[in-house]
């Protein structure tokens, strides 16, 4: 763009589409993977083992009202994405939005970790162990990584 009419790039929109889009992606592959399938952990399950029915009920409706909050989380992304689109200040850059997607994942892996994991101790990576740290800090090293390519995939992205 070395033309003087022609319009600023703004990456922004797209990078903020991207890192809500990841983080939303992010909590459903951690809700879907860790808590459904492999059932490593419950949102409550470090202060409240489900190990009765009630209490696998109350973890349950927890991680319902997390996966509500992850959806909501993507559906804004998406609709800011929508958004950024149509815009023709907005570049169409793969990389860009993929180096969001991946900011956002690992700020979720990294926010999560540290506040759930670690401060509160609602919860734990794996949950069913006598050392939860090895597990929780495998999930915070891969919520920087994350961070890190994202960040590098951004500035890829950069229009020249």
């Amino acid at each position: 763009m070395a033309t003087s009419n022609a319009l600023a790039l703004r990456r922004t929109p797209l990078v903020a589409a991207g890192i809500l889009l990841g983080a939303g992606l992010g909590g459903f592959v951690d809700g879907i993977v860790l808590h459904q399938i492999l059932q490593w952990h419950n949102m409550l399950s470090g202060q409240l083992p489900p190990d009765t029915l009630v209490r696998a009920k109350v973890n349950m409706y927890w991680d319902g009202l997390f996966h509500a909050a992850v959806w909501v989380l993507t559906a804004v992304g998406l609709a800011m994405l929508w958004s950024a689109t149509g815009r023709p200040d907005v570049p169409h850059s793969g990389r860009t939005l993929l180096g969001g997607l991946l900011l956002g994942w690992g700020l979720f892996n990294v926010v999560e970790g540290i506040i759930d994991h670690e401060v509160l101790g609602l919860h734990h990576v794996y949950e069913y162990t006598p050392n939860h740290l090895p597990a929780d800090l495998s999930f915070l090293a891969l919520g920087l990584v994350l961070l890190l390519a994202g960040w590098a995939l951004v500035r890829a992205g950069r229009p020249r």
